[in-house]
């Protein structure tokens, strides 16, 4: 995963390279000449911080970095440095979810802040490979996983979840498009408490390639099993237009890389006050707006798809602070449902609903003081957001404010039992339900604007029910 800093993880070169030529975003340090020296980036220190307390991980308050060595191309120095026995992020706990009502809890390991190294490309029906040091010393922070994941659908419920997690720690971009964030899946059979020999599918760049690729494998491996076939330690990659995992290499193990600690980096130490500073400025994280939003009463799906957009998430849980469950409920859904529509459609934006949700609270306002109908509400949904009228304002230029005014909705009321003297006998008779069609007759009769709720009432004086 990709820490949002502004320049590398050792040197002071931009961090974004989305849209750069290749090699322009480059060092001495990043081209490996000799003699420069990394120096580390304290921005990308706090965000691995944030990043432990996500994952409530323990912060190691002594931390070092090493030099992790082998040739390739894109790795001028001809070795990455990394964390590998002394991490900064230490044992954690992650629960994902799989439903409303079941969940499945990873153990992490560690999680260890370490450099990029650049990207190769090999253009098609071309001899030769390109190399782009872009990313060279881009911060990433490799997250390592218990093997607690015994099924696709688990695996891809934990990708999900730390994605939202980084995302609310407000750690990393985690645009998994432009490689922001990626997933490595390691997967084993074993007809036994003893793992199996695994395999690493490598640059994973979506939950469902995550979910696809671990189907895939549990498959393969099974299968050559089954025919009495030894598993290959391997790395490989994904086909995602064959839907396929393919071999790419043998799988080193740690002693192949020949770490030691990189003498150009003095260790890292973490005091505690610096860590508890971090932690009060952490924000309410996704498991905990889960448990609010199901005291609101949101449906699973409707709440994981708010959890996706962390401002929407966040500004709704400050409306359930700052008023009561059926507003912030109202805005919830409307949030859910027709301005999702809206942003889907590029009308709005997330950051334009949220400029706006004190609008919002009036328009609910407007409803509980029948101003206005739940129907003319959502119609004014967009303008509402939009504009920067008051909601009363629109209403009125929009001529939709209900009509509550008796003598006029008795009015009506008369007419229209006049009209439909039967329907009038039914209600006298005790067909109650038949109200029903008087008041949408005088809906219809006034516009939309009247009060359902004073119409029904006025129907019931004039037929004596």
């Amino acid at each position: 995963m990709q820490l949002k800093t502004k320049t590398k993880l050792f040197t002071a070169v931009d961090n974004d390279a989305r849209e750069a030529a290749p090699n322009t975003l480059i060092s001495p340090l990043c081209v490996g000449l000799p003699g420069t020296l990394p120096v580390l980036n304290e921005k990308a220190v706090e965000l691995a911080i944030r990043a432990g307390l996500a994952l409530q991980s323990k912060i190691a308050r002594y931390s070092k970095f090493d030099r992790k060595h082998y040739f390739y191309p894109d790795s001028p120095l001809g070795y990455q440095i990394t964390q590998f026995d002394q991490p900064t992020i230490l044992s954690g706990t992650v629960t994902a979810p799989l439903s409303a009502d079941i969940t499945v809890t990873v153990r992490v390991h560690h999680a260890h802040l370490e450099a990029d190294a650049g990207k190769s490309t090999h253009p098609a029906g071309k001899d030769y490979s390109l190399v782009d040091l872009n990313r060279v010393g881009t911060p990433l922070i490799e997250i390592v996983s218990e093997p607690d994941m015994h099924s696709a659908e688990e695996a891809k419920a934990y990708a999900r979840e730390l994605y939202l997690l980084m995302k609310y720690a407000d750690v990393s971009e985690a645009n998994m498009y432009y490689g922001n964030m990626r997933f490595d899946v390691n997967v084993s059979i074993s007809a036994n408490d003893t793992l199996g020999t695994r395999t690493e599918t490598k640059n994973l760049n979506s939950f469902r390639a995550v979910e696809k690729a671990v189907e895939f494998e549990i498959d393969r491996q099974t299968k050559e099993l089954e025919k009495g076939n030894l598993i290959v330690q391997e790395t490989r990659g994904w086909d995602d237009a064959k839907q396929v995992t393919v071999s790419q290499r043998s799988k080193e193990d740690a002693h192949d890389y020949r770490y030691f600690p990189d003498p150009d980096l003095p260790p890292l130490v973490i005091e505690d006050e610096v860590v508890k500073q971090i932690a009060e400025s952490m924000p309410t994280m996704p498991g905990a707006l889960r448990a609010k939003f199901a005291e609101l009463g949101l449906d699973y799906r409707q709440a994981e798809a708010l959890l996706e957009e962390p401002s929407v998430a966040l500004e709704l849980r400050r409306l359930m602070d700052a008023h009561d469950a059926k507003t912030a409920k109202t805005i919830a859904n409307w949030i859910s449902g027709e301005l999702t529509r809206l942003v889907a459609d590029g009308i709005v934006s997330y950051e334009q609903i949220i400029s706006r949700t004190a609008a919002l609270v009036d328009v609910c306002a407007m409803m509980d003081g029948a101003q206005l109908s739940s129907t003319a509400a959502k119609d004014l949904l967009q303008e509402v957001v939009l504009s920067e009228c008051s909601p009363l304002e629109i209403a009125t230029a929009r001529n939709v404010l209900q009509v509550s005014d008796t003598a006029e909705l008795e009015m009506i009321v008369q007419e229209v039992v006049s009209n439909n003297q039967k329907v009038a006998d039914d209600i006298r008779a005790g067909e109650f339900k038949a109200i029903g069609y008087l008041v949408g007759q005088v809906m219809k009769n006034s516009g939309g604007k009247a009060n359902p709720g004073v119409v029904q009432e006025i129907i019931k004086k004039i037929l004596g029910v």
